[in-house]
């Protein structure tokens, strides 16, 4: 929240008060005045030296992105990232794995899996699964952790990477360690010959910072996810259209001070389009998915998804959930949509919305009235809801 700026506070006891936040349950977009074809709208996005026609990437998890479900993604206007601590790196060929995640009970999955993760990271096997993505003529993207990134510098370099992305849970610019080296965020970047996207955040202050090491984009999420159990294991997290608005603000004020636009990007919490454009609405540039994508044919679980912490050797912070295939990853994007619940044609939702309210391109849609709208869910929903379909699945 910009400094001298006061918001009201509930007192939760006598010694503790905390702001009021939001998720994308909680709000509404607000019709305006003016409607335009769905035709005429502009959803793309540009970031760094590179365009998309979709403002999307797809989360660096295993169960959603591999070599060639990047390159899908990538022919279809989006960008994937790929996972480089995960099965991808570690083994030369892990279908096997894949169809064994499948099969395992839900009480085994988890201990199943921190030992397949436990099988070292090959820097050869890193290069070589960046440069099949090259070889496609997609622009590439990849992710690591910030305990690897300085490891794994050279072999992302070797590959001529695209887009770094950094990380984490939570992703600080200040980590504080009284037994090693912390990764200096700001210098790395500042050296690193690619541009970066760090995060993740869910506050003003800690996007401000990550937008002042030079990242050229900031991940917004902590805990949202639909295979991520961090709010519960660690009691951590901001609801994202609370979190996703505060560090819009942060990207203002960073752009006032410095004129230097970095991009905010939703990650997590989305399931339909509904929620991508509510993303939107309240201040992202694009948005980050997993789950939804894992539903694709093309997805390398097929209908499983489980988060990076899923693995964690000591304290895992994921679940491996099934989400089952529904459809293509251009079904799935782009339509045509055979169900009517918003989990398919999820950009053909935000091109819809965007025209209802008429907003021509992704910027001005970020301008969009928002408004608290706690029935939003139930209202007039009575049967959808009593017989499960449509918004009462």
């Amino acid at each position: 929240m910009p400094e001298g700026e006061q918001v009201a506070d509930i007192e939760i006891g006598i010694f503790k008060s905390g702001r009021r936040a939001y998720g994308f349950d909680d709000i509404a977009i607000v019709p305006s005045r003016r409607t335009r074809d769905p035709e005429d709208v502009d959803i793309s996005w540009e970031i760094d030296a590179y365009k998309f026609e979709l403002p999307l990437l797809g989360a660096a998890m295993d169960g959603v992105m591999s070599p060639t479900t990047a390159i899908e993604l990538g022919r279809l206007g989006g960008l994937g990232v790929l996972n480089l601590e995960g099965l991808w790196t570690r083994y030369e060929d892990p279908t096997a794995l894949f169809d064994e995640i499948r099969e395992l009970d839900d009480d085994k999955a988890t201990a199943r899996m921190q030992q397949m993760y436990q099988e070292p990271i090959i820097p050869e096997l890193v290069t070589a699964r960046i440069r099949q993505m090259k070889e496609a003529g997609i622009t590439t993207a990849a992710s690591v952790t910030p305990q690897r990134t300085e490891a794994l510098a050279q072999a992302i370099l070797a590959a001529e990477l695209d887009i770094l992305v950094i990380q984490g849970t939570v992703v600080s610019a200040e980590h504080v360690s009284k037994t090693s080296e912390p990764l200096n965020l700001k210098r790395f970047i500042r050296e690193f010959e690619i541009p970066v996207i760090v995060g993740g955040c869910a506050s003003y202050q800690a996007g401000l910072h990550l937008m002042r090491t030079g990242a050229v984009g900031v991940l917004v999420g902590v805990g949202p996810g639909n295979a991520c159990t961090t709010r519960g294991v660690l009691g951590l997290g901001v609801p994202q259209a609370t979190a996703i608005a505060d560090v819009a603000g942060a990207r203002m004020r960073h752009l006032d001070e410095t004129g230097v636009y970095v991009h905010v990007i939703a990650d997590g919490g989305m399931s339909k389009g509904g929620d991508i454009a509510k993303a939107i609405a309240c201040g992202a540039d694009a948005v980050m998915l997993g789950s939804p994508l894992s539903s694709a044919t093309e997805a390398p679980a097929r209908g499983f998804h489980w988060g990076m912490a899923t693995f964690h050797p000591t304290l895992p912070r994921g679940a491996r959930v099934r989400t089952s295939v529904r459809g293509s990853l251009r079904e799935i994007l782009l339509g045509p949509a055979h169900e009517n619940d918003g989990r398919m044609n999820l950009f053909g939702a935000l091109r819809t919305a965007m025209a209802t309210t008429g907003y021509e391109t992704v910027k001005e849609f970020q301008k969009a009235e928002v408004m608290v709208a706690p029935s939003l869910q139930t209202e007039g929903k009575f049967f959808q809801r009593s017989q499960g379909v449509g918004m009462g699945h």
